[in-house]
């Protein structure tokens, strides 16, 4: 399992997030989403430790902090969900919108 970080400054480095978990453990990984097109840090990380009880002490300890002028927002990651075949979200509609007139 991983550790979801975020609210992070847009100023952060993938070793300002190890050198702040390793307090609390051996971390493991660490991935640091950038913008496609600007190439900017995208806000938020996954942070992978040693353990799940080191883990759960950097949550605890970490969660609700102020780190480099920000309050942190740090739990455990929930399961990345499948996006399945029908490439995006908005389903539905489409056409024109004479179906929308209204007729006499």
């Amino acid at each position: 399992m991983s550790i979801y970080v975020g609210n992070l400054s847009y100023q952060v480095a993938e070793d300002d997030l190890k050198q702040a978990f390793a307090e609390y453990g051996t971390v493991k990984r660490i991935q640091l989403p950038t913008d496609r097109e600007t190439g900017r840090v995208r806000g938020f990380a996954f942070v992978e430790m040693g353990t799940e009880a080191e883990e759960a002490t950097a949550i605890e300890a970490l969660d609700g902090a102020e780190w480099m002028g920000r309050d942190l927002k740090v739990n455990k990651a929930k399961p990345r969900e499948e996006r399945g075949s029908s490439g995006g979200g908005w389903g539905g509609g489409g056409g024109d919108n004479r179906s929308r007139e209204r007729r006499f």
